[in-house]
């Protein structure tokens, strides 16, 4: 079964938000703080400690 990659992080979260029940505004710093970090100097040093 083939299961695409941002269906399982949507399925991972949405039950991360309801059992866990965090704030809303640490998500958006959360994703945000994502998003900013694939874009920086960090991203090859994250992706080989990633891999």
């Amino acid at each position: 079964m083939d299961v695409p990659l941002w269906f399982a992080l949507l399925c991972v979260g949405v039950l991360g938000v309801k059992l866990i029940r965090p704030p809303w505004w640490l998500i958006g710093v959360l994703v945000l703080g994502g998003f900013l970090l694939a874009d920086s100097v960090f991203a090859p040093a994250v992706d080989g400690f990633v891999k």
